[in-house]
């Protein structure tokens, strides 16, 4: 059985495969906000989030995202995804590295008409800072 991804997940989710951060504008309503774990801003606007996407395809040109599991429920959409790519941009401080790195995450959303209104959203910077030896 093949997963069914929700629209606005589709469209945002081709844009980051192909490096290009422009469809948030359409997967997100222009005031969602996006509830980040641990990132330095918590609480990000659309333009925020498109800033720190674009900052990881900077890093990782090649970055792949899939969605593993979906689960839609009214208005509400859970997703399960995960992603890979190869460190060969920099990363804030830390140089490129050539390291192939694999991650994943959660992410909780409030839709309406197929916009996300608010995102809370974990995923495992740990295990990717490890992998390309920023943190021990």
């Amino acid at each position: 059985m093949s997963l069914q991804v929700s629209h606005y997940e589709s469209i945002w989710i081709a844009g980051v495969n192909r490096g290009d951060v422009s469809p948030a504008d359409v997967a997100f309503a222009p005031n969602c906000v996006f509830h980040m774990e641990g990132a330095p801003e918590p609480n990000l606007s659309v333009a925020g989030f498109k800033e720190m996407i674009a900052g990881m395809l900077t890093a990782f040109p090649d970055l792949k995202v899939t969605v593993d599991d979906q689960i839609v429920s009214g208005d509400k959409v859970a997703t399960r995804w995960s992603g890979v790519g190869t460190h060969t941009g920099p990363l804030g401080e830390t140089p490129a590295t050539g390291k192939r790195v694999q991650f994943s995450g959660l992410i909780f959303d409030d839709v309406v008409d197929d916009q996300v209104v608010e995102r809370w959203e974990q995923w495992n910077q740990m295990a990717m800072l490890q992998q390309i030896g920023a943190v021990h």
